[in-house]
């Protein structure tokens, strides 16, 4: 059954189901006093009629592809008996294609048992898995049928469900964020199995093309980082001199000057930049920002590359401008109205009390604005490759070619790669790097929360 058809289904029962049970609830009330609500007697019974069939179909969904894998290998030809488990791997997706497609393959012939016996497996585990959760379903079904009564609390029970519901995703949000940490750390431990740390971390030439074969030309299998970590430092530097100021200054006018007919258009305009997609900023970074600044370096005697640190910076910083001033609008707008009150009462000028009172009160909520700014100057690809380039120069002068270290790992992980190359694992070891260094950024942003919180609480 298609997953669309089915979740049609799940959601045409569920509908049934809280019908149903509401209908029955109302019954109740007209003889007696009942407990709870209707609407909540028409949810407890669809989440409890629903809920273990979905469960059931989950985890047999989970199990099933493991067990008709195992069967369909063990039931391959005799000449495939010394294979490899990498050759197994490969014969077993050749078996998958082979029973759903007309996939051609000189293995076809040889492999018709195999390809009968992955197809009536999972016939027979579609027809299990259906059959489980049907009986499953009536079960519960009846089981909380029956349930439904005047002096059943379905308000407490149905709560429960949503709290647990709400635990369970805060957990899954945790347990994802550890097996990415887990996921990078493991390969990034590979590849510097292969490559020293000091030398990633205090190495000054980035070259990551290994060699194939002893006399092959081109190959040099340099991994410093420094060259990739400068440049990421530069750009993103000169993006937070375009963004934060301007950002910053822009929602103090419109929160404490701006009259609310021009805070009405101007905030939605500004907000617009966060709309635009990040390769349209490459474009008018390449095409527009850099001859611009090539020209007007060849007025003032300077040699401006045609990709730099500059254009790449410059466009960013336009780009992240919302996040500062939009975010740091809110925080200022909620700083409380009797802060203001009470420095006009001192005779405090409209100025002094942004710079002396609003601004530290807000600092916390714009700190965590300048964070996320400078977060997704970081992580920024497309602006970079299309304006900065790809060559890993260890330089601080903006006017010239540098790379990122996002840049880097999007060009060793394109193409067909192999996971056990100290290129392809280069990839995971500057995404550990990037992981560490927001991880610090974190922790300074969230020591001044706490202090400018402390103060102004």
């Amino acid at each position: 059954m298609p997953i669309s058809t089915l979740f049609t289904v799940i959601l045409l029962l569920l509908a049934v189901a809280f019908y149903a049970g509401q209908r029955k609830a109302l019954g109740f009330r007209a003889r007696a006093q009942t407990q709870a609500l209707p609407f909540y007697h028409g949810a407890w019974f669809a989440v409890y009629l629903i809920a273990p069939a979905c469960a059931v179909l989950a985890v047999w969904s989970l199990l099933d592809g493991v067990l008709i894998k195992s069967m369909v290998l063990q039931s391959l030809p005799a000449q495939f008996s010394g294979a490899s488990d990498a050759e197994r791997e490969l014969l077993y997706s050749e078996v998958s294609r082979l029973a759903y497609s007309r996939f051609s393959s000189t293995n076809a012939d040889a492999l018709q048992g195999s390809v009968g016996t992955y197809m009536s497996l999972n016939a027979t585990s579609l027809k299990i898995k259906y059959t489980l959760s049907a009986m499953v379903m009536l079960a519960c079904g009846a089981w909380a049928w029956l349930r439904l009564q005047p002096a059943f609390n379905a308000r407490v029970r149905f709560e429960r469900v949503v709290l647990a519901l709400l635990l369970g995703s805060a957990c899954l949000a945790i347990f994802t964020t550890v097996g990415i940490v887990f996921s990078v750390l493991f390969e990034a431990l590979r590849f510097f199995d292969t490559v020293p740390f000091h030398e990633f971390v205090f190495g000054t030439h980035w070259s990551p093309q290994m060699s194939i074969r002893e006399d092959q030309v081109g190959s040099s299998g340099a991994f410093g980082a420094v060259p990739l970590f400068v440049g990421t430092l530069l750009i993103s530097a000169i993006a937070m001199t375009v963004a934060v100021p301007l950002g910053l200054l822009s929602a103090i006018y419109l929160s404490e000057y701006a009259s609310r007919s021009f805070r009405a258009w101007a905030k939605p305009a500004l907000e617009v930049l966060a709309g635009i997609p990040t390769v349209v900023y490459g474009f008018f970074a390449a095409i527009t920002v850099a001859p611009l600044l090539r020209g007007f370096g060849e007025m003032l005697g300077l040699s401006v590359a045609s990709e730099s640190a500059l254009a790449a910076g410059l466009v960013m910083g336009v780009m992240i401008i919302p996040f500062v001033s939009s975010l740091s609008d809110d925080v200022i707008n909620a700083v409380p109205q009797s802060l203001r009150d009470a420095s006009y009462a001192l005779g405090a000028t409209r100025s002094e009390t942004i710079r002396q009172v609003i601004i530290p009160a807000a600092l916390p909520g714009i700190v965590g604005g300048i964070l996320l700014a400078v977060s997704r100057a970081i992580g920024e690809t497309m602006i970079v490759v299309m304006a900065a380039g790809l060559s890993a120069n260890l330089t601080i002068n903006p006017l010239e070619a540098v790379t990122t270290v996002t840049v880097q790992i999007v060009t060793l992980l394109v193409g067909d790669q192999e996971f056990d190359s100290p290129k392809t694992l280069a990839a995971f070891a500057l995404g550990l790097m990037l992981f560490v260094t927001t991880l610090c950024l974190n922790v300074i942003a969230l020591k001044v929360v706490r202090k400018y919180r402390e103060q102004y609480d």
